[in-house]
């Protein structure tokens, strides 16, 4: 074991650092997707039993049976809330259970009642009650169509690839004492038919068993009118999914791989089977729910054709429509699959949230700036290294310490000589109010003097392997034992290990990154563990793909417990399943300092956005090799506006602090950090959102612009929210980049030169070293924070500036979200929401949630006005003395203040249950005609630009006020 180990780091530690494609299967080697891939398009052998049907207020069940070997299968259908469908394929009757996906879903999605609409002997129609949108169900061969008005909007087993294999007796069983053990339902083909591969799997020296034989499931979705399919992450390649039909099908199972290859579909460190569909027209979604090994393939009749070749089509009036076919498969598990109709890109996020959850609401801090590496020293490099921030005036919040921080690897341990007294390192950086992230992987050194191996071992809590002894595999610790986080009693005690007096040294400054969790075991097959490895019941093969998430979930549970449940937690992590986007953070993993692999953060964070997980970013700097000033620069212009903003580097290239390329660029990259800070209250309330809605904070152009072709690929740039848009400079040597500027009523702000610029052109943008184009939509308002300090806390109280983009009807909106910033208070209603309008020559504040309280010390101080015309005066009006307006019923009065009553003429029921909608009516005509503190402002106005200046209004952030210009 142990040679196996020093090659592995002898090949990590070289200067020869690239993925060896050796180590990761092929579909070719892959004996299920292989033997999957080989069935061809054609006539399906699995009929529908009609008379099998039963339909209840809540589900269609119906049995299918492949004639070629008798098995039956048993169909589900659901209609759930939110315009979605449900589809779930298992055995009628398996040998054994068959495992389904727990704790992924955030419950069980409520359902809507079905109605047959009408039957016959060739299918069934049923009603989905929205829009006339119903569900075909064909006998023979079996298909199903969904349908709304006249048009087909998705088909299921339209080519005829369902293909579900039943599990069977053990291969020794079955070879002798024939009848008896001959499995009904099995053909003697089947039974004397043995492939490679089908009861034993090897590849290189390793191999894994398989007690029932192959288990495979498989299906094709067909999409009429498509041609652009996004999503299932994570993969190093461009936003829109490319067709797979000349190559290996796009791959998810989660793999340790580094430095990884750019533009194909190799797995790596997470899955998310979740695909995203769009045109013109509609959006929707296909969200396979199995957490095996699975593999993706995507034509598209389309996929061969060029430009000319679809003008062509169109001038001579080409009847054939544009169509791409998906097909899914997986090694085992059942067909569990949700179908998200949307119609909008906003719907189908709306709709996978309601299954999966949404992101999770980060602390403040964690959108600051990270500085990492593989490893600082010792305490007194920590030291050091938060001294030169300060020396520098750069602000960051978060210093981490990699796996050198510990014990001999000991997880949950720091190293007596170079980490000796934690609290006093940690108390240092929170009296800078900041904060520290220590790295804890889920393999545990195999070492009797371990507290965290024995108890684990005591308890019980190891993955098995098929002997029924604990699993161990070769990991950073050596010999290694690999928790089994899919028990739940396993989950709480790590979580329990969290707390302060189990976690030595950890104070409440202390966070979490989990590394290494797909599982990475060096020596184990594709460098993870063995598929016939047991989780309790189960295989590993059946929940490989859940491992980190479970890894992640305990984590996120242990810091929220040790907090008595009062404050939010950050915790990072490599791998991730759908789902895990409620447990904190994630990244792009082991990058290289490669133009190429700057280029590529941007698609794959885009795509995890579109999947619920907007928590994402990439290595700043990459993580092997070494930048040069000019890329590092570029890079940090470009994760600066990326959502998780962290450096990181591997502990073989030289040390890249950002003070350390020379004074011009540590000015460059002092400025782009501080501009991230003056965001911070954007991106606080884009992630508040995302809690909320699951809409991503990180977007794709045609998120926003749906109807445009113009944004369907594009991947060089994107939206923060709606409101910016970020062209970075991805090109060595670049003089210049083109952005396109979406939207053909749309104007868009330069935010540093505050220049105007229309949409729906590609504007070409001269560069320098300086420059990061970002750009303000015309029509929105975006609160700023301009006074940086040396991290986030310390700007708490600090003043907001608005910064007010007029479109062309010269108004705008926008919002203001304020909460403490890093606890749970907020669920309490414990935070201040604003909407902010800008409309006839008035800025105007309302509030969003007059239920809600909470104090801020931070105020107003300064607004600005891109494309507005010279006023002669501005006037602030305040209302500081108005009270929640309140329906007083017996007089039918709403009571908004102490000297100003409004008298509707309700009647006494509809007073009670008008209230809301009357009292943000109330309030606007407060702004305007209550009786306030009146102020004349100052402004400044650039005539160049279009640009006022109104100076130190001095506005309550929470209260009521409205800005008059005249």
């Amino acid at each position: 074991m142990v040679p196996v180990l020093v090659v592995w780091l002898a090949l990590c530690l070289s200067g020869t650092w690239a993925v060896d494609r050796s180590n990761f299967k092929t579909c070719d080697q892959s004996s299920f997707c292989k033997r999957q891939r080989a069935l061809k398009p054609g006539e399906s052998p699995y009929r529908a039993l009609l008379e099998t049907m039963e339909l209840t207020n809540t589900r269609l069940t119906l049995q299918l049976i492949n004639d070629n070997n008798k098995v039956r299968l048993l169909l589900e259908l659901y209609r759930l809330q939110g315009n979605m469908t449900r589809v779930k394929i298992n055995e009628l009757k398996p040998l054994k259970p068959r495992y389904e996906v727990p704790d992924v879903l955030v419950r069980e999605p409520p359902t809507e009642p079905l109605s047959v609409l009408s039957q016959d002997e060739n299918g069934v129609v049923l009603s989905l009650g929205v829009e006339s949108q119903r569900v075909i169900v064909s006998a023979q061969p079996f298909r199903l169509d969904i349908v709304e008005g006249h048009n087909v909007l998705m088909s299921l087993n339209s080519r005829g690839l369902l293909a579900f294999e039943h599990l069977r007796m053990p291969q020794p069983l079955r070879r002798y004492g024939a009848q008896p053990l001959h499995l009904p339902g099995t053909t003697k083909e089947e039974e004397e038919k043995v492939e490679e591969g089908m009861w034993e799997e090897t590849f290189k020296s390793h191999s894994d068993s398989k007690p029932n034989g192959p288990s495979a499931v498989s299906l094709d979705f067909s999409l009429p009118g498509v041609e652009h399919v996004y999503g299932i992450p994570e993969h190093a390649d461009t936003l829109r999914l490319k067709t797979t039909d000349n190559g290996d099908p796009y791959r998810l199972y989660n793999l340790d791989v580094f430095q990884y290859e750019l533009y194909n579909p190799m797995a790596l460190y997470g899955a998310v089977p979740v695909m995203l569909a769009h045109n013109t027209q509609r959006t929707t979604g296909i969200f396979w729910l199995n957490a095996a090994e699975t593999w993706v393939d995507i034509s598209s009749n389309t996929a061969g054709k060029t430009v000319f070749g679809k003008m062509l089509d169109y001038v001579q009036g080409s009847s054939e429509t544009p169509q791409t076919d998906v097909r899914w498969i997986s090694e085992s598990g059942i067909i569990d699959v949700f179908i998200m109709l949307g119609p909008t890109p906003k719907d189908i996020f709306s709709q996978y949230a309601s299954l999966t959850g949404t992101q999770s609401f980060p602390p403040l801090s964690s959108l600051g700036y990270h500085q990492c590496r593989w490893n600082y020293n010792d305490q007194e490099d920590v030291r050091s290294v938060d001294a030169g921030f300060d020396e520098h005036d750069i602000p960051y919040d978060f210093i981490w310490l990699d796996i050198e921080h510990t014990d001999g690897k000991r997880y949950f341990t720091w190293d007596p000589h170079k980490f000796a007294s934690p609290k006093d390192m940690l108390q240092g950086l929170k009296d800078k109010k900041r904060n520290m992230v220590a790295i804890v992987d889920p393999h545990i050194k195999v070492d009797s003097n371990y507290k965290i191996h024995n108890e684990i071992r005591s308890r019980g809590f190891y993955v098995k392997n098929k002997d029924g002894g604990d699993y161990e595999g070769w990991c950073w610790p050596g010999n290694a034992g690999y928790p089994d986080f899919t028990q739940p009693d396993m989950r709480a005690w790590w979580a329990s290990m969290f707390s302060y007096d189990q976690y030595e040294g950890s104070m409440d400054n202390l966070y979490t990154w989990n590394d290494m969790n797909e599982p990475s075991v060096f020596n184990g097959p594709e460098v993870t563990m063995h598929k016939d490895a047991v989780h309790g019941s189960w295989e590993h093969r059946d929940v490989h793909n859940l491992y980190g998430l479970y890894v992640h979930r305990a984590t996120m549970e242990g810091l929220i417990q040790r907090s008595g449940g009062v404050e939010r937690p950050f915790v990072l992590t490599r791998a991730f399943f759908a789902g895990s986007q409620r447990y904190g953070a994630v990244w792009t993993g082991d990058n290289a300092a490669e133009w190429d692999h700057l280029k590529i953060s941007i698609p794959m964070c885009l795509s995890l956005g579109l999947v619920g997980i907007s928590f994402c970013g990439a290595d700043v700097g990459g993580f092997f090799k070494s930048p040069s000033p000019e890329l590092l620069v570029r890079w940090y212009q470009t994760g600066a506006y990326q959502p998780f903003f962290r450096a990181h580097a591997h502990l073989d290239t030289p040390r890249r602090e950002p003070w350390l390329f020379g004074p011009e660029n540590t000015a460059l990259i002092r400025e782009v950090i501080r501009q991230r800070y003056t965001f911070l209250p954007y991106w606080y309330q884009l992630f508040y959102h995302a809690y909320r809605t699951g809409e991503p904070v990180m977007r794709a152009l045609w998120v926003e612009y749906p109807q445009d072709p113009a944004t369907f690929a594009v991947d060089d740039e994107f939206l923060i929210g709606r409101d910016l848009l970020v062209h970075p400079v991805t090109e060595e040597g670049a003089r210049g980049v083109t952005a396109f500027l979406p939207g053909k009523e749309e104007v868009w702000f330069d935010i540093h030169t505050f220049q105007k610029h229309n949409g729906a052109q590609n504007l070409y943008i001269p560069v320098t070293m300086s420059s990061i184009p970002v750009f303000q939509r015309g029509g929105s308002i975006i609160p700023r924070k301009l006074r940086v300090r040396r991290s986030s806390a310390c700007m708490e109280h600090d003043p907001y500036t608005l910064f007010v983009a007029l479109n062309t009807r010269r108004t705008a909106e926008g919002e203001l979200y304020i909460d403490d910033g890093h606890t749970f208070n907020f669920d309490n209603k414990e935070f201040i929401h604003r909407r902010l309008f800008f409309s006839n020559n008035v800025l105007s504040s309302v509030n969003v949630a007059p239920e809600a309280q909470f104090t801020t010390k931070s105020w107003i101080e300064r607004v600005v006005i891109l494309g507005a015309s010279k006023p002669r005066k501005v006037t602030l009006i305040t209302a500081g003395k108005l009270k929640t307006a309140v329906c007083n019923k017996e007089n039918k009065v709403f009571n908004v203040g102490c000297s100003f009553q409004v008298v509707l003429s309700v009647l006494h029921e509809q007073c009670l249950k008008e209230a809301p909608v009357f009292r943000v009516k109330i309030y606007f005509a407060l702004f305007l005609f209550a009786d306030g503190h009146k102020s004349q402002l100052d402004f400044d106005f650039d005539a160049s630009v279009s640009v006022l200046t109104i100076r130190k209004p001095s506005m309550n952030a929470g209260e009521d006020w409205s800005m008059a210009l005249q």
